[in-house]
């Protein structure tokens, strides 16, 4: 062999190993937490000032705090679709019914957002664990279908008959008030922090989104994470090899409408508003889309598909002409990618990555 060809062996051989190296890396626990921290403070200014950004996107910084909810709302809903397999409908009753707790809680009894919060979670925890002795008696279709049906019945009560408590299709107003009885959420953090991350709210939320991307991850690492697979793969093996299946079924649900709770209970504390269309089958349908159209069964993709959703309803939405057709161009899109890509917007980004890396091997 000439010392030309060892030379190309060996450079080969490093690459590989390099690439190798990289992969262990960058799916262990202390990557994805460091990951999710430089997102999270990075994420505000490159989405409204950096210099590449249009001029019509400068300037959402409530967008901003609003994408890191609906990201972790997606997170939590993915735990359930995408790591056992279980396709609800109907998960807007546990981010609705939690905004809708947090907010009465904040005028009726304390505006600590904390503490707001945890009266969100606590309500979603509690319809997380009464509706699956309904809900995972059932399969496929008829569990979507039914989990449509419970989400809109929780609907109907709070639009009419408990108008006088939620508002109605008026809605209800919040009345947030500091965290701890010292902080003002709202008010601008100083300096470069300013800058960076606009007000101590984002702060707030983005200390919870770093908290369930770990959580979920430390889920998916786990044990239950790999029982979890196994059932979404085939149910009826993991039956036959001993697993209670209707016990990590449970297990999932209670931990997506816990996450989800978490969502929802943020909300009315960024936006001092809820609403009953946070109950509606339509919110149910946004997070499907969201997830399936960023990436099933992966970390990035649901909040990708997020951003995605979020930034063309919220700024496409206000272009001049074709704004009002927004919701056209993101299903062509949404079509598009998931008829090319099954694995969605993640999926296409790391199958280019993938290319990439064997042209550069060669």
């Amino acid at each position: 062999m000439s010392t030309e060809t060892s030379e190309e062996v060996s450079d080969g051989d490093s690459s590989m190993v390099s690439w190798d190296t990289w992969d262990r890396i960058k799916h262990t626990e202390r990557f994805v937490l460091l990951a999710t921290i430089a997102f999270v403070a990075t994420f505000p200014w490159l989405f409204t000032s950096a210099p590449f950004v249009p001029g019509s996107a400068l300037g959402y910084d409530s967008l901003v705090r609003v994408i890191l909810i609906w990201g972790i709302f997606a997170l939590g809903f993915n735990l359930l679709l995408g790591q056992v397999g279980l396709l609800s409908f109907g998960h807007a009753m546990f981010f609705g019914g939690a905004a809708y707790a947090s907010a009465l809680f904040a005028n009726e009894v304390s505006g600590d957002p904390l503490l707001a919060l945890v009266a969100g979670v606590a309500f979603a925890l509690l319809l997380a664990v009464v509706t699956p002795f309904v809900l995972l008696r059932l399969h496929t279709v008829y569990f979507a279908i039914v989990t449509l049906a419970i989400a809109q019945m929780l609907y109907y009560v709070a639009r009419e008959p408990l108008e006088d408590l939620t508002g109605g299709i008026n809605g209800l107003g919040v009345d947030r008030g500091e965290l701890l009885g010292t902080i003002d959420l709202s008010e601008p953090l100083p300096g470069l922090f300013g800058t960076l991350w606009i007000d101590y709210m984002y702060v707030f939320l983005a200390v919870f989104f770093v908290g369930v991307v770990v959580f979920i991850t430390r889920i998916r690492k786990s044990p239950y994470g790999l029982i979890f697979k196994a059932i979404r793969e085939n149910d009826t093996r993991a039956a036959f090899v001993g697993l209670d299946v209707w016990r990590y079924k449970f297990a999932a649900f209670v931990l997506s409408g816990f996450i989800a709770g978490i969502a929802g209970g943020l909300l009315p504390m960024e936006t001092f508003f809820t609403g009953v269309e946070r109950l509606h089958w339509t919110t149910s349908g946004d997070v499907v889309m969201m997830t399936v159209l960023g990436g099933l069964g992966t970390i990035v993709g649901p909040v990708l598909g997020v951003i995605v959703f979020l930034y063309f309803e919220g700024v496409v939405n206000g272009w001049d002409r074709i704004g009002g057709y927004w919701l056209l161009m993101l299903a062509v899109a949404f079509t598009a990618v998931v008829w090319r890509y099954p694995d969605g917007l993640w999926g296409m980004l790391t199958n280019l990555g993938s290319r990439l890396r064997s042209g550069g091997d060669r």
